[in-house]
């Protein structure tokens, strides 16, 4: 009891702490004062000297700029001024959040499933707004009205992300349209959109920089032409998914600005599209997207490389077949960093043309593809000395023999991904940390790395993203050379390493302070001595321990308390956890934005008291047998953030319809699973053969 109370005491007053935190850095940036002068007051420092203090202060902690605030007139005064971004957790918060911050920059209502007109009108109905960015891309329940007060309002404004408004047309695009001094623009997913509506955009936004339509199916050739027409400045471009085809092609490419083009997953971009280009028509060009263009040929690709000799990126994923004679061709880029062919089948000799003809690249992504050998991949990463970023993911017939030529030709690399390259041994793992020590990126999920093998690892000290999920072999041991010689560690994946205890994941919280995000998901043996480990890494902000037995409330308690910034929790399946972790949470986690609580010995209580958790988005509450239709009911009815929530099949019938109509009137979405009960929790190397089998099938 003793030791409770202590710890309890330390958490009592987190206000207080923070307000002394804020206060503490404020004197270290005053001025000494000599010993017969008395410090100068707070009201009587510079505006420079506050948001010197304040940039401290958020470095810090974030949470503490509130408790700034309130030390006194000047410093709440200075707060004020200080702020460029307001991100209020629901639409009636928004007037008084303008009010409070008018010296705002930037409007992040990505937290507000719904936001209706007269919302966003009564955000900036007190004037002329200093408001140059708008964030609208995860909001529904608005429409052309409220398009139109913002634009009104804010004379400033430069960047509108109304992204995902399937509900928005030709109406709303004639008020964005009001907005002369748009820069950036981004309207995908509005599938209503006409060329009309594209036209008065064209017309009415001619400074655009940036602009994004894709998946706006109602946008043809014309709408497109009359953009390249208007809009000269373009020079960034997407227009994946729509039906785009050479008629307005051609009008694209020769915007005398264009730097970057995405014309993923048009259908109607083909190999005469391509081939209609005069040479060097756009000397601008530097990224260029093809992926999932299914009437591309290599012929085509051949033929567009003529136009674009500065190009600096091309990805070609799952487009057409690589051939030597394409390859070749890419020598007319000689200036190419980035090649992306995820999905892409080789046909003989067409890697090996890569590392002939694309010295100078950079970063080269094979995921997925087919084709690829241990003598073609061998030869082109001989020849490509400077590649930085090397992406290999489901590569299964490359052997040792790759990895060593990758890891002698290859030691600057700072980014290798070679999931489920299954025919790697444990020996050649050990390769990777001996000779490329630059490495910040790491994926070997899926692979036969051992203890050995995280012993080599340790020498690349730079790492901040290690994945080693079904990695069965890895021990504590391994673990604990990661966690005595990777202190910038930022994510770790540890899924299904059935091999790790306490002990390992102790060692990784030690050692890597700075860690943000760690999956530990059906490592069996870990207890809440992991946890309150854990607890001690103050900018975790992803925790997935699902299938974890041993873990109680004890050591979700802990995390709840000493990681403030968690905004992700997976926790099914951890039985152990009852009430009491939720109470905690609904008392520290205030961040917390998503949570998935199924076959959690949650009831009633511990539900409803999630509710306080006021910005929490995303509920997945599936078996939990101390529920009932009351208690999800009064839940749903209270968290008022809501934007997704899975719930059991068997509820949707014992819940009252307008109630699932009121929260859905909101912008959540309901998704009824119908999955049935399953307690056990295969061992790790079942599961893992249960996978390959069914691969193999």
């Amino acid at each position: 009891m003793d030791a409770v109370a202590s710890h309890h005491h330390q958490h009592r007053h987190p206000k207080r702490r923070r307000l002394a935190l804020a206060l503490a850095l404020s004197l270290s940036l005053s001025p000494s004062p000599t010993p017969d002068a008395a410090a100068p007051p707070l009201d009587s420092l510079a505006d420079e000297l506050f948001f010197l203090v304040l940039d401290r202060v958020a470095q810090a902690d974030p949470r503490a700029l509130k408790s700034f605030a309130l030390a006194s007139r000047a410093c709440h005064a200075a707060e004020s001024r200080h702020r460029h971004v307001v991100r209020p957790l629901r639409t009636d918060l928004l007037p008084a959040a303008m009010a409070r911050y008018p010296c705002a920059t930037r409007l992040d209502l990505s937290l507000c499933a719904r936001v209706p007109d007269a919302a966003l009108a009564s955000a900036v109905v007190s004037g002329p707004s200093a408001l140059r960015a708008v964030d609208l891309s995860r909001s529904r329940g608005f429409g052309a009205a409220g398009v139109a007060a913002l634009a009104a309002s804010c004379p400033g404004l430069a960047d509108l992300d109304l992204s995902n408004g399937v509900d928005l047309g030709d109406a709303a695009a004639a008020e964005v349209a009001r907005a002369k001094g748009l820069r950036r623009l981004s309207l995908a997913r509005w599938k209503t959109l006409t060329d009309m509506g594209l036209g008065c955009v064209a017309v009415g936004c001619a400074e655009l920089r940036e602009l994004s339509l894709k998946w706006c199916l109602g946008v043809s050739d014309l709408g497109i032409q009359l953009l390249a027409l208007k809009c000269k400045k373009l020079t960034s471009l997407d227009l994946s998914y729509t039906m785009i085809t050479q008629d307005s092609f051609l009008p694209i490419m020769k915007l005398p600005n264009l730097q970057e083009l995405t014309l993923m997953g048009c259908i109607g971009i083909d190999d005469d599209a391509l081939g209609s280009l005069e040479k060097e028509c756009s000397k601008s060009l530097q990224v260029l997207d093809l992926s999932q263009c299914q009437n591309i040929t290599d012929v085509g690709v051949s033929a567009i490389l003529k136009s674009v000799p500065n190009l600096l990126e091309l990805d070609l994923s799952y487009c057409c077949p690589v051939t030597p004679s394409m390859v070749r061709s890419l020598q007319k880029i000689p200036k190419l960093r980035t090649l992306k062919l995820e999905g892409c089948k080789f046909i003989a000799d067409g890697l090996k043309a890569i590392g002939t003809s694309c010295v100078s690249l950079r970063e080269l992504s094979l995921s997925k593809c087919s084709g690829v050998t241990d003598t073609e991949l061998s030869f082109a990463v001989s020849r490509l000395k400077n590649l930085l970023k090397l992406d290999i993911t489901c590569c299964r017939n490359i052997t040792d023999v790759s990895l060593a030529a990758i890891t002698s030709s290859c030691t600057s690399l700072v980014s290798l991904r070679m999931e489920s390259c299954s025919r790697v041994s444990s020996g050649a793992l050990q390769l990777i940390g001996k000779h490329c020590s630059h490495l910040e990126e790491l994926d070997l999920t899926d692979s036969d790395l051992d203890g050995e093998g995280l012993k080599a690892l340790a020498r690349c000290s730079k790492l901040s993203s290690l994945k080693i999920g079904i990695c069965l072999k890895i021990s504590d041991e391994g673990l604990t050379h990661i966690g005595r010689s990777c202190p910038k560690l930022r994510d770790i994946d540890l899924y299904r390493c059935g091999g790790l205890s306490d002990d390992g994941i102790i060692q990784i919280a030690q050692g890597c302070p700075m860690l943000e995000s760690i999956n530990l998901s059906y490592c069996t043996e870990i207890t809440d001595s992991s946890l309150i480990s854990l607890s001690k890494c103050a900018k975790l902000n992803t925790l997935e321990i699902r299938g974890c037995p041993m873990i109680t409330s004890t050591g979700l308690s802990e995390i709840a308390m000493g990681c403030r910034l968690l905004s992700k929790l997976d926790i099914k399946k951890c039985f152990e956890i009852n009430d009491v972790g939720m109470l905690y949470l609904s008392q520290f986690s205030h961040s917390l934005r998503q949570i998935n609580l199924s076959y959690c010995s949650v009831t009633d209580i511990g539900l409803l008291s999630l509710s306080s958790i006021s910005g929490l988005q995303n509920m997945t509450i599936v078996h939990l047998a101390g529920i009932t239709p009351n208690g999800v009911t009064a839940t749903l009815m209270v968290c008022g953030c809501l934007t997704k929530v899975k719930l059991h099949e068997a509820f949707k019938s014992m819940m009252p319809p307008h109630m699932i109509k009121n929260v859905e009137a909101r912008g959540c979405v309901f998704q009824w699973i119908d999955k049935p009960f399953k307690v056990e929790v295969e061992p790790c190397d079942v599961w893992k053969q249960q996978s390959q089998d069914v691969l193999v099938r």
